[in-house]
Order: C-alpha cells, then sequence, then structure tokens
C-alpha cells in the first residue's frame, strides 16, 4: 500500500531538516509518496532557491505563497491557504509531517487535525520554558495536537511526558539537522568562503544573533556591539547579518560603528554551504540561534549563546555551548580563555549520527500501518 505524506516546509531551518526524511521516503521503496508543500513564510525567492539547490531538494509541489506579515496574520494565512489545498487535494493525503517551531509549524498542523488528518512532528518535546519565545507557543500548541511526535534529544521525551502525552505516540530518532550536515559538510569545506571573507580556519569567531532580546532595544543591542568591537581588536568576527537585526542597527545608528570597525567582516545573510564552511571552521561560535547551538556541537566547535535558556538543553550539557546571556563581562572573558585554554569537553548526543532521518521514515511507516481504515 502506498501513503501520501504532505511534508511542510516554511523557513530555511525547515529546508535543511526535511532534506534526509525526503531521501529516506525515497530509498524505502514506494510506501511512502512525499508531496512537499513550501507554505511561503520566507518568501526571498533567491534565498529560498539558493538552499534548495545546495541541499539537492526537490522543487516544491505545492507553494502556499503565504509572505510576511505579522504573527497572528501570517498564522491564520497559512492556515487558511493550507486547509483550502487539504479539502482539494486528490489523493488527500494520510498524514501531515511537520518539522521545526516555525509559523508553518502550527499553522498546518491546526489545519489538518481539524480535518481528521493526523499530524508527525519531527523534533517535537523541545522546550525553552520561556514563553515570550514565539517560537515556544508554536512548539507546545504542535505537540499538543500532533499524533507522532518524533524527538531529537532525550530531554523532549520527558517534557512530551510531563505534558501529559502518551508514551505510544513518542519515539526518539536523533537530529535530522545533524544528517544535512554530515552528508554537505565535505562539499562546503570545498568553497572558498574563508578567502572571501578574508579569514583563516580556526582564527575566526562566528557570531550570530537576531532574537528581539537582544536586537530589538538600544540598551541591550549597544552593548552587544560594543563588545563585539573591543573582541574583533584581537580576533576577527565573521558577523553574517540577519535582515532583522540589519534594520536595528541602521535604527539604532549602530551600523556605521560596524562598518569602521576593524576585524570585522560584515556579510549578507548565508547559502547554506558558506555558512557551514564557516562554522566548522571556526574557533568560537557566539549566537543566539537553537539550530547553530545544534551545529556547533555536532562539529565540536564551542558555541557561546547569547540567551539565558534553551530548547536545546542537550547542547550545554552534552555539547559544547556555554548560556552567556548578554553579559558583555562574561562573554568576552570565556573567548579570552577559549583562546588561550581552548575548549574542554563536549560530546556528540546518542543519536546525532547522520541516521535520524531513516528512523524518522520507519516510525513514519509504522504509524501509518497501524492507522485504522477509513471507511
Amino acid at each position: 500500500m502506498s501513503y501520501t505524506v504532505a511534508c511542510v516546509v516554511g523557513a530555511r531551518p525547515n529546508f535543511v531538516k526535511i532534506g534526509p526524511i525526503l531521501e529516506a521516503f525515497a530509498a524505502q521503496g514506494s510506501a511512502v509518496k512525499p508531496l512537499l508543500i513550501h507554505t511561503g513564510q520566507h518568501y526571498d525567492e533567491e534565498m529560498n532557491d539558493l538552499f534548495f539547490r545546495q541541499l539537492g531538494l526537490p522543487k516544491p509541489d505545492i507553494n502556499l505563497e503565504v509572505g510576511s506579515g505579522r504573527q497572528g496574520e501570517q498564522t491564520a494565512r497559512i492556515l487558511d491557504r493550507y486547509e483550502q489545498w487539504l479539502l482539494t487535494a486528490q489523493p488527500a493525503p494520510c498524514a501531515t509531517l511537520v518539522v521545526g517551531d516555525v509559523n508553518s509549524t502550527v499553522a498546518c498542523s491546526l489545519a489538518s487535525v481539524k480535518l481528521g488528518i493526523p499530524v508527525v512532528h519531527v523534533e517535537a518535546g523541545l522546550r525553552s520554558f520561556d514563553r515570550s519565545m514565539p517560537e515556544e507557543i508554536n512548539r507546545i500548541l504542535t505537540d499538543a495536537i500532533s499524533d507522532l511526535l518524533l524527538v531529537s534529544e532525550a530531554t523532549g521525551v520527558d517534557n512530551l511526558l510531563r505534558e501529559g502525552r502518551p508514551p505510544t505516540s513518542i519515539r526518539l530518532v536523533g537530529n535530522v539537522m545533524v544528517d544535512s550536515l554530515q552528508k554537505h559538510r565535505a562539499i562546503a569545506l570545498q568553497l572558498d568562503t574563508l578567502n572571501a571573507m578574508g579569514v583563516r580556519k580556526g582564527e575566526f569567531i562566528l557570531w550570530t544573533m537576531h532574537r528581539p532580546s537582544n536586537v530589538d532595544q538600544m540598551s541591550t543591542l549597544g552593548p552587544l556591539i560594543a563588545c563585539m568591537v573591543r573582541i574583533a581588536a584581537s580576533i576577527p568576527i565573521v558577523f553574517p547579518v540577519h535582515p532583522r537585526t540589519e534594520a536595528r542597527l541602521k535604527s539604532f545608528g549602530l551600523w556605521a560603528r560596524l562598518e569602521a570597525a576593524e576585524g570585522i567582516k560584515l556579510a549578507s545573510p548565508l547559502g547554506y554551504l558558506e555558512f557551514l564552511n564557516l562554522s566548522s571552521q571556526s574557533k568560537i561560535i557566539v549566537t543566539d540561534s537553537g539550530g547553530l547551538q545544534e551545529e556547533a556541537t555536532a562539529l565540536a566547535v564551542p558555541c557561546l549563546t547569547l540567551r539565558t535558556n534553551t530548547e536545546r538543553p542537550i547542547t550545554v550539557s552534552e555539547g559544547t555551548s556555554t548560556l552567556v546571556a548578554n553579559d558583555t563581562v562574561l562573554l568576552e572573558s570565556l573567548v579570552q580563555k577559549i583562546r588561550n585554554e581552548g575548549h574542554q569537553g563536549g560530546r556528540i548526543p546518542k543519536l546525532w549520527d547522520g541516521k535520524a532521518g531513516e528512523r524518522v521514515c520507519a516510525e513514519v511507516v509504522r504509524f501509518l500501518e497501524e492507522l485504522p481504515a477509513k471507511t
């Protein structure tokens, strides 16, 4: 029997995670026919095309083209357009598979369950316990209505059980992001990105930040930029600037200071391979990105995380991440310590082995085979 599964992506972190799953479905034969649904949540056509090409993703079967908007506006538009597609799709999907924690994740999950279509959530159970983060709300709601919860780290299992999800719906499958990283790392290292940025292997810091808690207030962003300038005086910093961050930097009058600072290499948002080239060869990563915390752990690169909490605690307890919030004194001291003494500890977590996509596929097939037949 063949099962049609709608696989939803909406933002670039989703693209990295869906690739290994689609490959696993293709490798297992005819049991699952995946349909790739792009909501258009990240709508930059050039960057979308670049990520799809570099990750070897097929052209989406459906593009809902929702574009940008306020949180509620965008979520509602995704829900409406996905519901419309579900009502007319032939054949109708047997399940919707969502990855991560973006607006597309929760909106497509809600549209599905209201039509009686089961939902599979890949990367379920992650919790920061900080409801000021939109992603945390998306995670909680998606997990509450999903039928199969596929978890990347053991803390996710504990979180789901504590929230009352049945143990029979939870599976620890590992981290599909690591699958993509392992597949593409050798290709990424062939690029000339270091020379293009004017840095050398192991002799620069890769710095990213985009979260509102770091960039939306001058009282926070100003000291972080001053800290960056001080650090860059002794070790180069490559700073791919998120559009949200760039807008704040310019509105606060900080952009010119960065442009003038010696040692800071400003860059526009990068493709997946270019970014992997930098992350895998950096001395230290400074970030507020959850996905980059995972990538740093998988690459054994020390990561100083500009957050008070993380939904990926295994990157701290077992991996290479240290939470520093926006404490610039602590940040500078840890940079200096790592440069002088190296980074101690850190290991690759269980099931972060490059085979998570295969386990996702096996669990989805098993789940679909056990669904009661519709009459």
